[in-house]
């Protein structure tokens, strides 16, 4: 008959056994839920600021100054209605996102890998912000891509 001894306590909880790998369990779950949110809610802002900007051009804002001509051009408001469906998806995607569905997730990259490419097919408008939505899009796409929900 062997009897078996309690696990000693972990340094960082005091708690032996059982009680340290559910402590373990619920920081996982705490790291993974943060990182959603925090994806989520860069979504929205990229998809609040994406929406502004399409108002902005629909309305024939004095912001944009006609720049040098490209082979990808559309008039201001055909942009600006653009941006404002697009960043109304965004918006909504960010939504879904904060629940946690999968289909966000993949909705979510897919949005922001073609909010570079529309930001990069805007940069004769409106240059630096473009490379600052690009920014902000690709900070999105990796969170959201790293966070792991098998490791919760």
């Amino acid at each position: 008959m062997t009897t078996q001894q309690p696990a000693a306590p972990t340094p960082a909880t005091g708690r032996a056994g059982a009680h340290a790998a559910s402590d373990e369990h619920s920081v996982k779950q705490s790291v993974a839920g943060g990182t959603s949110i925090a994806a989520a809610a860069l979504l929205m802002v990229a998809g609040f600021i994406t929406l502004f900007q399409g108002i902005s051009a629909v309305a024939e804002d004095e912001v944009f100054v006609s720049g040098p001509q490209y082979v990808y051009e559309l008039d201001l408001s055909s942009w600006g209605w653009v941006h404002i469906v697009f960043g109304i998806l965004l918006i909504l995607t960010s939504l879904a996102l904060m629940t946690g569905a999968t289909w966000a997730r993949i909705t979510a990259i897919g949005l922001a890998a073609l909010s570079i490419v529309v930001n990069f097919l805007w940069l004769p408008y409106y240059p630096l912000w473009s490379i600052l939505i690009i920014a902000l899009d690709i900070v999105i796409i990796w969170a959201i891509a790293t966070w792991d929900t098998a490791r919760i």
